[in-house]
């Protein structure tokens, strides 16, 4: 499976949190298969962190290298298909992140209600 982990996916995996679903936790562990995340979580990170709202010690992009993980870039097609998909949640990341999970043909590792009211394969 391709793999696309939320931002709060992301977060338990590096801090071993609990809250990460054991068959999430299994899926990410497991070798077959491919896990990206995006850059669109080191942001959302990036900007939580600077506002005081999260706590995260060191680089983003380091842990996803040191995890295995892929890094998965924004693109304009990336910005263009999340900007027209139906107002079912406002949050900007997690639209983008729908929509690179569409288009790349990823499966989302995610817990929020919200966005899985989008068609969006999901874990």
């Amino acid at each position: 499976m391709r793999l696309l982990l939320d931002t709060h996916a992301f977060l338990w995996w590096d801090s071993l949190d609990c809250h990460l679903p054991e068959d999430m936790r299994a899926a990410v562990a497991d070798a077959a298969n491919t896990v990206f995340v995006s850059a669109v979580t080191v942001w959302e990170i990036a900007i939580k962190r600077a506002s005081g709202k999260l706590v995260f010690g060191g680089s983003a992009a380091s842990a996803i290298a040191e995890h295995g993980f892929s890094p998965l870039p924004i693109t304009v097609v990336h910005a263009e298909w999340a900007g027209s998909l139906p107002q079912l949640h406002r949050d900007p990341f997690d639209r983008l992140l729908v929509a690179q999970a569409q288009l790349e043909g990823l499966i989302l590792v995610t817990v929020d209600e919200q966005i899985l009211r989008y068609q969006v394969p999901h874990l």
